[in-house]
């Protein structure tokens, strides 16, 4: 579910961050850059683990900002196929249920993955207009926002990279926490 992922970037440091100590600087340009942000292949960004090199530091002409080789490793989410979650229910709609992690909210179960002794509803009052009730033996058991729900992945895609680097990143190495 978590990896940690070595990246290389060559980062261009602003200005008004020249005042911090370089460590500081890059780190807080880094969390901006990558923090809470999808990257493709990899998942989702949750911290800058650690800075393992800088190197660098060079000031072209007419620019101001000191550009960077930086080596640095991020924590990332990224749940596996076959992989069981636990999860809340953030929004039902006749399509299935959208669940939430609580720092990651695009988990998505569709029509056909539920079990198959269920049914949908109308009701307004639920975000999505749509409840989903389970019937087992005979019983009916709603699914609501207080359920845990629990899942096992069967796909994990990522949408197209909605984080532009303009090539300047490159991935040297992923593996599981």
């Amino acid at each position: 579910m978590f990896f940690l992922s070595k990246l290389e970037h060559t980062l261009r440091l602003p200005p008004h961050l020249l005042n911090l100590s370089i460590d500081k600087a890059i780190r807080r340009e880094l969390e901006s850059l990558f923090l809470d942000k999808v990257i493709q292949n990899l998942g989702l960004c949750i911290s800058v683990y650690d800075i393992q090199s800088i190197k660098g530091g060079f000031l072209f002409p007419s620019n101001g900002a000191s550009t960077h080789m930086v080596v640095f490793r991020l924590v990332m989410f990224r749940p596996f196929v076959g992989e069981v979650i636990s999860a809340r229910l953030m929004e039902s709609t006749k399509d299935g249920l959208r669940l939430s992690l609580g720092f990651f909210e695009d988990m998505y179960v569709h029509v056909p993955c539920l079990k198959s002794h269920n049914h949908s509803e109308l009701e307004p009052t639920i975000n999505g207009g749509v409840k989903w009730v389970l019937e087992y033996e005979g019983e009916n058991y709603p699914i609501d926002g207080e359920d845990e729900i629990r899942f096992k992945v069967l796909n994990v895609s990522y949408p197209p990279i909605p984080l532009d680097h303009g090539g300047r990143t490159k991935m040297i190495q992923s593996r599981k926490l």
